[in-house]
């Protein structure tokens, strides 16, 4: 699976093709693939969202550990 990056940057080659015009069903399976980026990507911001709202109201541990600040675990190499 490609990072954040690499699919927000795909997404937005997707926008200039659709906006600059041409055959139809070429800008229709992009836009497919386009509605799929972006709903992958919306997904991964919740994920993203929602450890920081765990980090931010997470009571401080006494214990000294560090805390997983890893975003995306399942993503790792």
């Amino acid at each position: 699976m490609k990072n954040f990056e690499e699919r927000l940057n795909r997404l937005e080659e997707i926008n200039t093709v659709i906006k600059n015009g041409g055959d139809l069903d070429e800008s229709l399976r992009l836009f497919e693939e386009g509605v799929k980026l972006a709903k992958g990507l919306e997904k991964d911001l919740m994920k993203v969202e929602r450890k920081i709202e765990l980090l931010v109201n997470e009571p401080v541990k006494e214990t000294g550990e560090e805390p997983n600040l890893e975003l995306f675990p399942e993503l790792s190499d």
